[in-house]
């Protein structure tokens, strides 16, 4: 049986708006759902352990999918969320690839977090797949290569567009653009048109441009568990 780590944020506030944020139900429910039912053992983790925030608008009936609804009357896999690992009780030794859910949530904690950091570069070295989704790539921030450059420098990724970012009216409250971030960092970006579904992959990173591509995200990481 193959090991899966999913690493969620454990950031709930969205800037100084005084609004709520999270990660995105749809971006950990489908990749959770398709790698399980496909006998993925999947362990979940955030930076403070415990229950990691939902973002509320992902709890709307217009961002529904199946995998969502899924999820809301799905009990066993509620409870086991509400018990994320602690991240800095992980070790990459115990799995055999990593997974990001998006949601704006990351881009204030997962970016910076000196656990994250070390785990995907640890993932990276020993040869093992590191996927992201959405708003999640932003964990590349300041992840690097042994020699010290951006991880993500010549290679190819997505992530949430500027301009999708623009269409949530979010682009002043988050503290980086996940676009600008990875092209400043030397990667190259592409994307598809606002809400398409794409995904990228390139060696041992895989990426998603927005909560559209999650399942595509995870059906590249399960061809790569083969």
């Amino acid at each position: 049986m193959k090991n899966v780590l999913f690493v969620l944020t454990s950031h709930e506030e969205l800037g100084n708006t005084g609004d709520k944020t999270g990660f995105w139900v749809e971006e950990f429910a489908a990749p959770y759902y398709l790698l399980t039912d496909k006998g993925v053992n999947v362990t979940l983790a955030s930076p403070k352990g415990g229950q990691p925030p939902i973002d509320p608008k992902s709890t709307q009936p217009d961002a529904q999918t199946t995998a969502s609804k899924r999820y809301f009357e799905d009990q066993e896999t509620q409870e086991k969320l509400s018990k994320t690992t602690e991240l800095s009780k992980i070790k990459e030794a115990d799995y055999d690839a990593v997974f990001y859910p998006g949601g704006h949530g990351p881009l204030w904690d997962l970016a910076e977090d000196k656990d994250s950091i070390n785990l995907i570069e640890s993932f990276y070295n020993n040869n093992k797949t590191v996927a992201a989704v959405c708003h999640a790539p932003a964990i590349f921030k300041n992840t690097k290569n042994t020699d010290g450059s951006p991880l993500v420098k010549g290679k190819k990724v997505t992530g949430f567009t500027n301009s999708e970012e623009e269409a949530v009216q979010l682009t002043d409250i988050v503290p980086f653009l996940v676009e600008d971030m990875l092209i400043e960092n030397g990667a190259i970006y592409s994307r598809k048109d606002d809400w398409n579904t794409y995904a990228v992959e390139d060696g041992l990173l895989i990426t998603g441009q927005n909560p559209a591509s999650s399942e595509r995200v995870a059906e590249i990481l399960l061809e790569r568990l083969k």
